[in-house]
């Protein structure tokens, strides 16, 4: 998908093909800036503040972050853009696009819908009842090839075990908790946070959930570059000691997006603010809803300071 002629190196970029929070709405962009600003004061007030914005697609959730910004933490922030493409034209200049997050963060490190494009190995149960290793062509053909062994039997065991029963299928979730841990351990002081489609070990799919997008449609996983190619995140497994999940309704809430009407009392009082605080309260309601993305995971990792968002319970 980053090839030279890759899904994800097209000049449109990501929001050609889907929609993310940060898309959806700028309140989302918002949140993550009062994030910061929790992640700010946790930390002392450092001189220094880093926010890196693991896979940034076009820069806009880190672009949202830098406007959003008190003056006072705008300052003193270092905002950091990681993402294997080309830097986009007219991103802010006070971003810094880069490949790899830096060694040594100091703040808040946010993935929005990474981990789910970090590539996993898929499992299926043969007609004997054992998990192979499903093998897939270019044009997307399927073939089952060895039984699953070793670090990935282990992580299947612990994290999805698969019943013996023809044709149920595992991501294998392994790369992802381990560029999960990489990137956590770029972090001095602060929080990471990734947010991700995602299941738990007691309610895992029963046969899997990779899949395909292309200009806003759901299609074949076929791994040419033609479309993105996505599956859903094991992201208890992905967890450090000390880190917890939880749906990011919850989080949001907590950073003050919650979806509530204005009082109808603003309409006779203030039109057009009532206008705008009804417009405002529906974005809200998108980004915390029942079955889209107020169900996406947020994996919530502090490091060496208390967790900003301890009241986020799912």
């Amino acid at each position: 998908m980053y090839g030279p002629q890759g899904f994800y190196r097209r000049p449109e970029g990501p929001a050609g093909h889907f929609r993310t929070s940060v898309h959806a709405s700028p309140l989302f962009a918002r949140a993550v800036a009062r994030l910061l600003c929790r992640v700010d004061e946790a930390l002392g007030y450092p001189d220094r503040l880093d926010f890196v914005d693991m896979a940034a697609g076009r820069g806009e959730l880190a672009a949202g972050v830098a406007a959003a910004l008190p003056a006072e933490v705008a300052a003193r922030a270092r905002v950091h853009a990681v993402e294997i493409a080309a830097r986009p034209r007219g991103l802010d200049p006070r971003i810094e696009w880069r490949a790899e997050p830096p060694e040594d963060v100091t703040g808040l490190l946010f993935a929005n819908e990474w981990l789910d494009n970090v590539p996993v190995e898929i499992a299926e149960v043969d007609s004997a009842g054992v998990p192979r290793l499903v093998l897939v062509r270019r044009d997307g053909t399927e073939r089952l090839g060895e039984p699953v062994a070793g670090a990935e039997a282990r992580w299947l065991a612990r994290w999805w075990a698969l019943p013996g029963e023809e044709g149920w299928r595992a991501e294998i979730g392994l790369p992802r908790d381990t560029a999960w841990a990489a990137a956590v351990a770029r972090l001095r002081r602060g929080l990471a946070v990734a947010v991700d489609y995602a299941h738990t070990a007691d309610a895992r799919p029963l046969f899997g959930t990779l899949t395909g997008f292309r200009e806003g449609r759901e299609t074949a996983p076929v791994p040419d570059g033609s479309c993105d190619v996505t599956a859903h995140v094991a992201l208890d497994a992905c967890a450090l000691p000390g880190g917890h999940v939880t749906t990011q309704r919850a989080a949001l809430r907590v950073l003050g997006v919650t979806g509530a009407r204005p009082s109808l009392a603003l309409a006779s009082s203030s039109p057009a603010e009532y206008v705008r605080a009804l417009a405002s309260a529906g974005e809200a309601a998108e980004l915390t809803a029942p079955g889209g993305f107020g169900d996406f995971g947020w994996l919530v990792q502090p490091v060496g300071i208390p967790d900003p968002l301890a009241e986020a319970t799912a």
